[in-house]
């Protein structure tokens, strides 16, 4: 495009050449910008996805797993296992049990809703859930918190109670409806025999009954 000599107005061709000049400047320009924030873009994408998929990663490492347990039992024999004989019938009010904890018997009810409680819970509404095949695990409220987070390791995400209780005859105790064990440790193999073996049992009264929609106790935690 040839400059137009001072003093002299520019004729209409030049004045469209300059015109088309400015457009074509300014479209480049526009589409300069449109693929720097393309790139920003991408990159913030790139950046997003990556904390994403870590978050994810690092809560699949850092949530605890549940155990895994085949519902019934195979009749298998569990060292240390003791076994009665109670009655199943609902009551109201109090009830005295001949094992502590309870292993089955007289009952409310209303069912424990089953999960973690962190304070002791009512005896009859937990033997409630054992008769619908959950697992009451009991634990000496001294246990250390190492030796109840391994504990609770070991537990399956359903039909089971973990709560503390006073006055147990060991400082970990699993009940089943009619079953008991009794163990001085978390690491101690037999809570997963046993658990194998007693949780969900076709042999409690009311096998399959819902362990939920029922009471919650104090200091439920999940």
């Amino acid at each position: 495009m040839s400059a137009t000599p001072p003093g002299k107005k520019p004729t209409v061709k030049q004045q469209r050449a300059e015109q088309r000049a400015k457009k074509l400047e300014a479209y480049k320009r526009e589409q300069a910008r449109q693929k720097r924030n393309k790139r920003i873009g991408i990159g913030a994408a790139i950046a997003g996805a990556v904390v994403v998929v870590a978050v994810i990663i690092v809560s699949i490492v850092l949530t605890p797993q549940a155990a895994n347990y085949t519902a019934g039992g195979s009749g298998a024999e569990v060292e240390g296992v003791q076994t009665f004989e109670n009655s199943s019938l609902h009551v109201e009010g109090v009830v005295d049990y001949p094992q502590t904890p309870p292993a089955g018997g007289e009952h409310n009810p209303a069912w424990l809703n089953c999960g973690v409680y962190t304070e002791q819970v009512p005896s009859e509404n937990a033997v409630h859930s054992m008769e619908h095949g959950a697992i009451w695990v009991t634990y000496d409220p001294s246990l250390s918190g190492d030796e109840l987070s391994a504990l609770r390791a070991k537990l399956p995400s359903s039909y089971v109670i973990l709560s503390p209780f006073e006055g147990l005859p060991s400082p970990i105790v699993l009940s089943g409806w009619n079953t008991q064990l009794q163990v001085e440790s978390a690491d101690d193999e037999r809570i997963e025999e046993y658990l194998e073996e007693y949780w969900r049992s076709d042999l409690v009264p009311e096998p399959g009954a819902l362990c939920t929609g029922g009471v919650d106790g104090p200091g439920r935690e999940s």
